[in-house]
């Protein structure tokens, strides 16, 4: 069954609170360009913590954070290269994180701008959402980032 979708509750007020990410029903995934030209590499991190805070006028800020040791490709080998020094060094950078400092819906989804940092670098990014309530006690945001937007 699909979630109805919608940005009104965003705009008018009626989402406000603190809202915090349930890691078994929530998943960071990633998937590049393709490893040495042959096909995409797909991966999960598995270890999350997140929360949201919004405004009645429909301000939003909150934090979303992946542990980079939780990285999972489906190959253990290239796991462990994952979270060496080559890549995400998780020994010294065990979390990647995402900062939401502004929202702005439109066209029936919700564009979320903010902060990702990875191994101590940050950069801008907005993410398009589309963002569904449940029940009075459950949202869901499904999020990928914008090419180009920040």
């Amino acid at each position: 069954m699909e979630r109805p979708t919608s940005t009104a509750p965003l705009q008018d007020g009626t989402w406000p609170g603190t809202w915090y990410l349930d890691p078994r029903r929530s998943s960071v995934e990633f998937t590049t360009k393709a490893l040495r030209g042959l096909v995409p590499l797909r991966g999960v991190f598995h270890q999350l913590t997140g929360s949201a805070a919004v405004a009645p006028g429909g301000q939003v800020s909150g934090t979303l954070t992946a542990k980079t040791a939780s990285v999972d490709t489906k190959n253990t080998r290239r796991d462990q290269h994952l979270r060496s020094a080559d890549f995400f060094d998780s020994d010294n950078h065990p979390d990647i994180a995402f900062a939401a400092d502004a929202i702005r819906p439109s066209a029936g989804r919700v564009t979320v701008t903010g902060t990702l940092s990875v191994r101590g670098r940050s950069k801008r990014m907005s993410l398009d959402t589309t963002a569904s309530r449940d029940n009075d006690r459950e949202v869901g945001l499904d999020a990928e980032p914008m090419e180009g937007a920040a």
